[in-house]
């Protein structure tokens, strides 16, 4: 029955042996790598080497779970810097022909100035009156296809972001207050950018019946 005890104790301390531990059943003789262990004190004791073992896995598996938060954050971190670069590049090339199509906005003007005077328009040759025409509407539809839109029109509430009050006239009705009454000169915008307010004439008060 002694020998029988014996085995079975053998059998236990075999199966909590860390890796490294061999356990002869046959004798009390054991194996331990020293590779495995720090200490004379874990050679003599395999389960306080197991649990030694086991805080050193569980330190690995948290310095894992750190480096894989870290590199995951830096992950993100590049995925973000990337996108916005993305935009910037993006807003610049938008912009980029904004100098130039300043520079056009008088051009537009004058053209504007011509067709606003209908009187003296119509007098001018139709077939030269006609090829004005098309070299204005070719020319705004490169402009336009840049991302330029017209600001400022009759009707339209005064907003001091797109309009620049110039002059104040009397309303006849209180639904035409702080409405554009006449656009001096047209405004522009350029994508969502306001590049030139529109000068305009505002209804200011409501005219006094005489």
């Amino acid at each position: 029955m002694v020998d029988n005890k014996h085995d079975m104790k053998n059998d236990e301390i075999a199966e909590d042996a860390p890796q490294g531990v061999s356990l002869d059943t046959n004798d009390d003789d054991m194996y331990i790598d020293p590779v495995q262990f720090e200490s004379e004190e874990d050679l003599e004791n395999p389960v306080l080497a197991m649990k030694k073992l086991r805080e050193k896995l569980k330190t690995c598996e948290k310095e894992k779970k750190e480096y894989l938060d870290g590199w995951q954050r830096m992950r993100a971190d590049f995925a973000n810097i990337k996108r916005d670069e993305e935009t910037r590049r993006g807003e610049m090339i938008k912009f980029a022909s904004e100098g130039l199509v300043e520079d056009l906005l008088p051009v537009l003007d004058s053209f504007s100035m011509a067709f606003g005077n209908k009187e003296a328009w119509e007098k001018v040759d139709a077939n030269w009156r006609k090829g004005v025409e098309y070299i204005y509407a070719q020319m705004y539809s490169v402009l336009e296809s840049r991302g330029l839109t017209e600001v400022g029109k009759v009707g339209e509430p005064v907003d001091p972001r797109t309009h620049v009050a110039v002059e104040e006239v009397s309303a006849t009705s209180e639904k035409d207050l702080n409405t554009v009454s006449e656009v001096i000169q047209k405004g522009y915008r350029l994508h969502n950018k306001v590049i030139r307010p529109a000068k305009v004439k505002s209804f200011g008060g409501i005219e006094k019946q005489k």
